[in-house]
């Protein structure tokens, strides 16, 4: 049974690869991890050029709900960060804003013009943006910011933004209270949350402190929906054959042990952050 989205205030989210990215140890062995991680990041980050149809296909949108609560009153242009296949960039254009995105991978922003072509596009990275001083009112990233230099981008989002504009941090995760999807988890990759963690995402000091707000849904998908979406992970694409193969067989197992009339329940738990800059 599909549940509706319904806020709750005060709680963050994130995901475990790259939460608290800022951080590292002091000296060149905390320079050296940085490097490493900074490295593995975009790695993974690239990969889903290589899974765009799929991504598009595959990942669920967010909330309307989500999306209004990211949106300042009186917003009229954005640029949507790491925009991907336009899963969040269509909510934003249904809205009648102006909206920019850009994104490291060509092929997915390839699917995005297709799938939006009132949006337009542009090849680049968070942390060097193309844009103006002052030129936008909302700088959005969806299911992205983990995969960016949080200092520097917070930096060019501050720089990009006008005065009194807004940053907006969105991630679908995994509702792993069930425990049919903390088993999916542990066989494909698990999501962590801020709240687990105890913080908030890293931004920059450009910024405000974040208000928070949860949203909690659900929908029925079939195993081959299943299998798209965890084709569509980074944990399945920057795996070699046999790590792709296990995790076929073991989501395949647990669907079929999990599913009633062929669907099993996909619940997610959308958590925005939104800060000003100062």
């Amino acid at each position: 049974m599909t549940r509706d989205p319904s806020p709750e205030a005060g709680i963050g989210v994130g995901i475990g690869v790259g939460v608290g990215m800022g951080a590292s140890g002091g000296g060149a062995a905390g320079e050296a991890s940085a490097v490493s991680a900074s490295s593995s990041r975009r790695v993974a980050a690239r990969s889903f050029s290589n899974a765009a149809e799929i991504y598009e296909t595959s990942r669920p949108g967010y909330p309307e709900a989500a999306v209004d609560w990211m949106i300042p009153t009186g917003a009229s242009s954005v640029l949507d960060l790491g925009a991907g296949t336009g899963k969040l960039t269509s909510a934003l254009v249904a809205r009648g804003l102006d909206v920019l995105a850009i994104d490291p991978s060509a092929e997915m922003l390839s699917v995005l013009t297709r799938v939006v072509p009132e949006a337009r596009t542009i090849v680049g990275e968070a942390e060097a943006l193309p844009l103006r001083d002052g030129s936008v009112d909302l700088v959005t990233a969806a299911q992205a910011w983990h995969w960016v230099d949080p200092d520097r981008a917070g930096a060019e989002a501050a720089r990009i933004l006008a005065p009194g504009g807004r940053l907006s941090l969105v991630w679908n995760i995994r509702d792993e209270r069930l425990d049919w999807l903390r088993r999916l988890g542990e066989i494909a990759g698990s999501e962590r949350s801020y709240r687990d963690l105890g913080e908030d995402p890293v931004v920059s000091p450009h910024f405000g402190p974040f208000e928070r707000a949860r949203f909690e849904w659900s929908h029925l998908l079939t195993l081959e929906e299943v299998l798209d979406l965890v084709r569509s992970r980074s944990w399945y694409l920057t795996a070699d054959e046999a790590g792709r193969e296990r995790m076929i067989v073991g989501v395949s197992e647990l669907v079929a042990a999990s599913a009633v009339d062929g669907r099993v329940e996909m619940a997610y738990v959308t958590e925005v952050f939104r800060a000003h800059r100062r």
